[in-house]
């Protein structure tokens, strides 16, 4: 449908020119957010700009006036970043007439930086964007270019290749409001362990909840080793909302969920549930078995740390968080065998992430939002301008291997002085250009192929919750659950029944059902919406 509509534009183009016309297909001058020209294919739902500004009826983009654009990516520049940019702009520069003045928010309070850069008036021409950086919730007010009829003229490869379900994880309103990353990615939770003990001990494969408790009891007594020895909160919590398939809603909701990916439309609060009563009762035998600290709660290093230095067995990590765990284990420690469980087999699922979870858009305040799509046209599709902005200078940050795969940094090079190039280049990941590493885990391609035959999709995170008419109570939510909830969870308290019953109160009386009653609004807005 996307050929056929894109060829319909160009045939419009053709004869709007033989004829020196323009009544077949709008156009005008300008650098507004859409031409109104209707023959831009759009996802379901998806409505063309009618504003007076439109990009120019060519089928060759003007590119006479050299520009500087100014982009921002979250986190933080590597040390080899000035030679890199320099390198793009000089390929920039001869191709598209234009230069890319690069900055990044740091990682230290990026987001308030984030907020600035939408709010203070500045010119931007592209940001990176993402679900997580409420996406949803700055398209919807109105903070990002209408990219609907540019991306056609523009990027017009990047229109072709991405998938319309990915297009429609950036159409808001009607409108396409960002470019999505079109590298998939699963990222269920999961653990990572001491397989080698595992077998040492002869204890069974981890594949439930009993298999995981009876590996770390082993572990605990055979060992003398405490299993989760730093920070242990993610571990338990994200064991306990996959176990009983507890979906989070338009990101962390809280103590309100959607009670199954099969129910969307039933929300609940947990703590108020026959199951929550059930984990906490075991968590509290848990940590009286000593599976983790009892300061756990205020321990700030994380349980991987212990594993490297043998004194733990237990560290949460999503699929590809454990995947490069898993090979830093296997390149530094050699004595060391890792194991990993995805949380996913519990309930045989997994839902990639959306395509907006990575992602890059052009703010409504830009100077110059047709020249930067055309750049990162480039960026996106071209393996010269790709490799570059995300693996650094070939033969200094990395080579490829005879294969194609990535060898970073290059071989010849000093480690301590030549690091791997890492920026924030998600947001042009693209799987037709990407490389994998070398040295990447041997379990990490097998693992994949597992969860895409039970990939469904993410029905959740695109929910836009603003919280606004419910800020103040919901902060109050968050308090309770935090003082109260964490360390019920965790096992930390003297009777189980006593803090469950005062626990209960105290979300209610900060507003918890006023909170579920806005939630259970917005899913079921957005269910219908979805017909789901």
């Amino acid at each position: 449908m996307k050929t056929r509509l894109f060829k319909l534009l160009t045939l419009c183009m053709t004869v709007a020119l033989l004829a020196a016309t323009l009544a077949a297909c709008s156009g005008g001058s300008g650098n507004g957010g859409g031409n109104g020209n209707g023959a831009a294919k759009k996802p379901e739902g998806a409505t063309t700009n009618t504003g007076t500004d439109k990009p120019p009826a060519d089928t060759k983009p003007d590119i006479s006036k050299k520009v500087e654009l100014n982009w921002y990516l979250v986190g933080d520049a590597h040390k080899d970043t000035p030679e890199v940019v320099a390198e793009w702009n000089k390929m920039l520069e001869k191709d598209l007439n234009a230069t890319v003045k690069l900055n990044f928010t740091t990682w230290n309070e990026w987001q308030t930086k984030y907020n600035l850069l939408l709010t203070s008036g500045e010119k931007v021409d592209m940001l990176f964007a993402s679900s997580w950086a409420d996406f949803f919730k700055f398209s919807k007010q109105g903070a990002f270019y209408d990219l609907t009829d540019l991306l056609p003229v523009y990027a017009p490869e990047t229109w072709e290749q991405v998938p319309e379900h990915d297009w429609k994880d950036v159409t808001v309103g009607g409108k396409i409001y960002a470019v999505p990353s079109t590298h998939p990615e699963y990222t269920p939770n999961g653990i990572v362990y001491r397989e080698d003990w595992r077998q040492e001990l002869n204890v069974p494969e981890i594949t439930d909840l009993d298999s995981i408790e009876q590996y770390m009891e082993a572990v605990k007594t055979g060992k003398n080793v405490t299993p989760i020895k730093g920070s242990a909160w993610n571990e338990v919590n994200t064991l306990f909302h996959n176990y009983y398939d507890f979906n989070n809603i338009g990101g962390d909701s809280g103590v309100i969920v959607a009670k199954s990916y099969e129910t969307p439309r039933e929300v609940i609060v947990y703590p108020f549930t026959q199951e929550f009563e059930d984990w906490v009762k075991r968590m509290k035998t848990w940590a009286d078995k000593g599976f983790w600290p009892s300061n756990t709660l205020s321990i700030k290093q994380e349980s991987g740390d212990f594993i490297k230095t043998g004194t733990g067995a237990v560290y949460w990590r999503n699929a590809p968080g454990a995947a490069g765990f898993i090979a830093d284990i296997e390149k530094n420690h050699q004595d060391i065998t890792m194991g990993y469980f995805p949380f996913s087999r519990f309930n045989n699922y997994v839902v990639p992430n959306l395509g907006i979870n990575n992602g890059m858009a052009i703010p409504k305040n830009s100077a110059n939002p047709e020249r930067s799509l055309m750049v990162l046209e480039k960026l996106r599709n071209d393996p010269t301008y790709y490799n570059l902005m995300t693996y650094g200078l070939e033969g200094h940050n990395y080579v490829f291997d005879d294969n194609g795969a990535l060898i970073s940094p290059a071989p010849d090079k000093d480690p301590a002085k030549v690091t791997s190039y890492g920026i924030a280049s998600w947001g042009w990941r693209n799987t037709k250009n990407d490389h994998p590493s070398a040295n990447r885990w041997a379990g990490e391609d097998k693992l994949i192929e597992e969860f895409k035959a039970i990939a469904k999709p993410d029905i959740f995170s695109a929910i836009l919750m603003d919280y606004q008419p419910v800020k103040a109570k919901l902060a109050a939510v968050n308090q309770v659950y935090q003082q109260f909830g964490q360390p019920l969870m965790m096992g930390l308290v003297p009777d189980v029944d006593k803090a469950i019953e005062n626990y209960r109160k105290r979300l209610k009386s900060a507003g918890v059902d006023d909170v579920l009653d806005y939630v259970q609004k917005e899913v079921n807005a957005y269910a219908d919406d979805k017909g789901l």
